[in-house]
């Protein structure tokens, strides 16, 4: 039987794996990514022509018995950030302009870590081996795909693990577990822009949370400082929003793509923003959306932005620090989105891949054994 808990899942590493990797290597440790894509996975809730096609559907991770839902999201115009009379507003919320965003669907809660430890402990493989589940034709891709080191110690720090959220991880990493997942399912699946986030959060409304003005009710919704004992809390315990997401409100702070600009938003004060995306150019500030159990009710409000900071990987012990883990963000997570549009392969690349040069550089030197 193969250890399905991420905390058995690090203990059970060997201290060849768990020690530090040198800091240069020479014999690859993944296999070359194929030519092209794979095709998707047979799922007709998943197929959709036009955004009235476009349904509710539940995705299998292939080789595994983890699934997820995906909600459609139409498309629309909306008014994103705050007014300024807004209780709790901070001055990077405004000013409020006018987006348009073409539809996506949207992951009907937060990622657990159910879906993320697949990728980030390798269980996939390891349910192979064990017999369980058979290779697919799309392990071609997604073995291919880099995985987090080892870490040093559970990332859940004791919170819990089935029907949790996954938390600590960085942008980046992130990203390259959505490139894992559209490989291994043959469907494009990346983060949400913030304007997307922002957009799916209100499902509609125009008041500081979806539910209404009143943090009094916050409680009925999310997991924040008052209500979360400290610690973050199995998804989809809370009301959903108008939309039928869950925790969007608390419990984890959510990665979006963009860069953390508090200008960003003066570019479109008097005109129309179409699916606009501020893409980053540096390692730090990145934009964190929805507030955590551990954040007052204000920081929980639908137009609440917060740009991560190299204060969230203090006690990391590696030199160069870790692409993959943020030891002192036990409040961050994400979920996923899949725009109905079909992706360039552009557009692919530039959700998926690293961003920095700095990034890329170590990610080469762990592919090839080194760190």
């Amino acid at each position: 039987m193969v250890a399905l808990s991420l905390t058995c899942a690090v203990l059970a590493l060997s201290p060849a794996i768990a020690a530090p990797l040198p800091q240069q290597g020479d014999v690859p440790v993944y296999p070359e990514m194929p030519a092209g894509f794979p095709k998707p996975l047979p799922n007709p809730d998943a197929e959709a022509t036009d955004e009235a096609s476009m349904k509710r559907y539940v995705e299998r991770i292939p080789g595994s018995d983890v699934s997820f839902t995906m909600l459609p999201i139409k498309g629309g115009k909306f008014m994103m950030g705050s007014p300024a009379g807004e209780e709790g507003r901070k001055a990077d919320e405004g000013p409020v302009h006018e987006v348009e965003l073409a539809p996506f669907w949207m992951e009907e809660h937060e990622l657990t870590w159910d879906e993320y430890r697949l990728f980030q402990a390798k269980l996939d493989i390891e349910l192979r081996k064990s017999g369980r589940f058979a290779a697919g034709e799309s392990d071609k891709w997604a073995d291919a795909v880099s995985r987090p080191t080892p870490p040093y110690v559970p990332m859940d720090f004791g919170m819990g693990i089935e029907g949790f959220p996954a938390i600590c991880m960085t942008e980046f990493a992130a990203r390259h577990y959505t490139k894992w997942l559209s490989l291994k399912t043959g469907r494009f699946y990346r983060l949400p822009t913030e304007a997307e986030w922002e957009y799916a959060c209100r499902a509609g409304t125009t008041t500081a949370y979806s539910f209404g003005d009143d943090p009094k009710v916050l409680g009925e919704y999310g997991w924040f400082f008052d209500n979360s004992d400290g610690a973050y809390q199995k998804v989809k315990q809370k009301k959903p929003n108008p939309w039928g997401l869950y925790d969007m409100h608390g419990n984890v702070a959510e990665w979006v793509l963009d860069s953390h600009d508090k200008e960003f938003y003066a570019r479109f004060k008097d005109k129309l923003a179409s699916n606009p995306c501020n893409w980053p150019t540096e390692l730090y500030p990145r934009v964190v959306r929805g507030g955590s159990w551990d954040d007052d009710a204000d920081r929980l409000r639908s137009a609440a932005r917060r740009g991560s900071s190299a204060n969230w990987k203090v006690q990391d012990p590696q030199l160069p620090k870790s692409i993959w883990y943020l030891t002192d963000a036990k409040f961050v997570g994400f979920r996923l989105v899949r725009p109905l549009a079909a992706p360039s392969d552009a557009d692919r690349k530039r959700a998926w891949d690293a961003d920095l040069e700095s990034v890329q550089e170590i990610l080469d030197r762990q592919r090839k054994g080194g760190r």
